[in-house]
């Protein structure tokens, strides 16, 4: 137990470009899926489902940005599109949570949201206790309908984070964390 907890006290981000190495093997992968898939889920509703870019799939999805990019940015130079292009290749695989909220009788779609949120959060946590380095972000095409839709996501589904995974290039630095006295309140009911 000590180690998950040690793991929960040091995990960090670390930025797609100094991801190196491979990803996570088609067995590996799998483990991380089902692990994120058994986060809370109030109405067992499964309001969200995985997109995995992996191999040649983060280049044609690489495509798409850059098509896309030049589009919303007429006066983009190569370069700018370049960089557009390689969003997805990074990191050696990308696991895109779709969110899928929808009106419900007993649950909220705020509830719904933050299944998908944690989804994120275990398949990032799994992740990390099997020694890899992760990143969670969104970035412009995440809120881009055409880039959605061309990754088969409906008008209706949203992404709530695309989850990088690879092996750190470095040893990753920690970053300051806010302190307990400024985040943490007690609630005292008044007499």
């Amino acid at each position: 137990m000590s180690d998950l907890l040690a793991l929960f006290e040091t995990r960090r981000s670390v930025a797609p470009h100094l991801m190196i190495g491979l990803g996570p093997t088609n067995v590996e992968r799998d483990r991380l899926l089902r692990i994120a898939s058994r986060i809370p889920d109030h109405g067992k509703l499964t309001p969200w489902r995985f997109i995995v870019f992996e191999g040649n799939a983060r280049v044609k999805a690489g495509t798409i940005l850059a098509k896309r990019f030049r589009e919303r940015q007429p006066g983009a130079t190569e370069d700018m599109v370049k960089v557009e292009a390689n969003r997805l290749a990074r990191a050696p695989m990308v696991v895109a949570i779709v969110s899928k909220s929808a009106p419900h009788f007993k649950i909220p779609e705020w509830e719904q949201e933050l299944s998908a949120g944690a989804a994120c959060t275990a398949l990032t946590f799994a992740a990390n206790a099997m020694g890899f380095v992760t990143a969670w972000l969104t970035e412009w095409f995440a809120y881009d309908r055409e880039v959605l839709a061309a990754f088969g996501l409906s008008p209706e589904e949203r992404i709530a984070g695309f989850i990088h995974i690879g092996r750190a290039s470095e040893p990753p630095v920690d970053r300051p964390r806010p302190a307990l006295n400024e985040i943490v309140s007690f609630f005292e009911p008044q007499d």
